[in-house]
């Protein structure tokens, strides 16, 4: 196979938002390589749940963003050619005390206001959702429009679609310099593999986009945070759709709880996958502990303890495996997807943290259209940008002074 050195866009990442946006950008007729360090999806994408969620997003810009990045998943249900085990089944968050059902009224009152389709559920609704559901349970509310897909298979179809609009895929190749010729404009990328030449770059590595970042002289200001998952085998129709506890809301966007010491120290908060191999992916855990992707079996333990509060049956479930995986976090929970203004031609497209399923379709759209220049950009780019970062800090030391 002849590799090919030179591409208008070279995309530095082979995960589910690189593989978005080497297919979008392929799509547009745009000739584009993407470089991964190893082999595909052995990252993050891999290491993650496959939902498509808008009852997980803050009201606003990011709930909208996800609703538009749902749409666009039920268009690539078509459009590409490798299923992707695409299933648009809704999903709940359950309650499972007084102040979190006001909490979640509050939540259903606001998003349905902004035309989102959600709705509460009484003890009586959740009790049809699944008879597995602990018999204290309060309620909850639901997101129609919610979906879940195969992680590894949607990214594998997306560069099968990218191939066919002639993208070119690059693996174990670790990119060791990024330079940009001031006299052509035109950068270089000098991987373990030889050197690629490209118009633009788009740094697509998530937890990695820092380190690639730094190869420019720039900082970006994205951490790994670690999330644990349980595969266990589906002994019983436990749910036919996902479901989260309300406390995940919380969890996510560092909120209070009323739990033990050991959960809330561990970010852990019940959420259930059934998938179409039937069995189940069972989460969630939220922790700074740098690149460590061991499995710790304390936080393993906390997990199934949290879930059999809500499906004590789940205390005869037969645990399959285990693994940890690195979200790439940002500090107010939004992706950074622009072109960065002091490097014409190199943009980013990273910081999801566990949102990079749900919002890979539209970041890969959203970068295409940068790539291409275009005026109108299928979400607003504003709240996206790196710069956000710097004029924070900004604030902080004039509030400080």
């Amino acid at each position: 196979m002849n590799v090919r050195a030179h591409s208008e866009v070279v995309v530095i990442g082979g995960g589910i938002i690189g593989s978005a946006i080497a297919y979008y950008t392929a799509k547009a007729g745009i000739s584009v390589t993407v470089i991964e360090r190893g082999d595909l999806v052995s990252g993050t994408s891999s290491r993650c749940d496959g939902n498509i969620l808008a009852i997980d997003k803050d009201l606003g810009f990011d709930s909208q963003m996800s609703l538009i990045s749902q749409e666009l998943v039920t268009e690539l249900n078509k459009e590409l050619q490798i299923p992707f085990e695409y299933r648009r089944t809704g999903s709940i968050l359950v309650c499972e005390s007084e102040e979190e059902m006001e909490a979640a009224e509050k939540w259903v009152r606001q998003q349905t206001e902004a035309g989102l389709p959600f709705r509460m559920l009484d003890r009586s609704d959740i009790k049809q959702e699944s008879a597995y559901f602990a018999d204290d349970l309060l309620g909850g509310l639901e997101c129609a429009t919610d979906s879940t897909i195969n992680s590894y298979m949607l990214s594998y179809s997306l560069i099968d679609g990218a191939e066919r609009y002639g993208a070119q895929i690059v693996t174990k190749a670790e990119v060791t310099s990024v330079n940009r010729d001031i006299a052509t404009g035109q950068w270089g990328i000098g991987t373990s593999e030889g050197t690629f030449t490209a118009k633009k770059v788009v740094n697509a590595a998530g937890v990695w986009a820092p380190t690639i970042g730094r190869l420019v002289g720039i900082e970006i200001p994205i951490v790994p945070r670690k999330g644990h998952l349980i595969v266990a085998s589906r002994q019983m129709p436990v749910m036919v759709r996902n479901v989260m506890e309300f406390g995940y809301l919380l969890s996510k966007f560092g909120g209070k709880r009323k739990v033990d010491q050991e959960t809330e120290k561990y970010g852990v908060a019940m959420v259930l996958e059934p998938t179409e191999s039937q069995n189940f992916l069972v989460g969630s855990s939220r922790q700074f502990v740098n690149f460590n992707t061991k499995v710790d079996l304390d936080v393993v333990r906390c997990i199934a303890r949290r879930a059999i509060r809500f499906y004590p049956k789940l205390a005869d479930m037969t645990i399959i495996r285990t693994y940890a995986g690195l979200r790439p976090w940002t500090e107010d929970h939004l992706p950074i997807v622009c072109q960065v203004e002091a490097l014409p031609g190199f943009f980013i497209a990273a910081g999801h943290e566990g949102d990079g399923i749900s919002l890979a379709a539209v970041t890969g759209k959203l970068i295409s259209e940068l790539l291409t220049e275009q005026e109108q950009t299928i979400i607003p780019t504003e709240p996206l940008r790196l710069d956000r970062f710097r004029k924070t800090e900004e604030c902080r030391q004039h509030d400080a002074s």
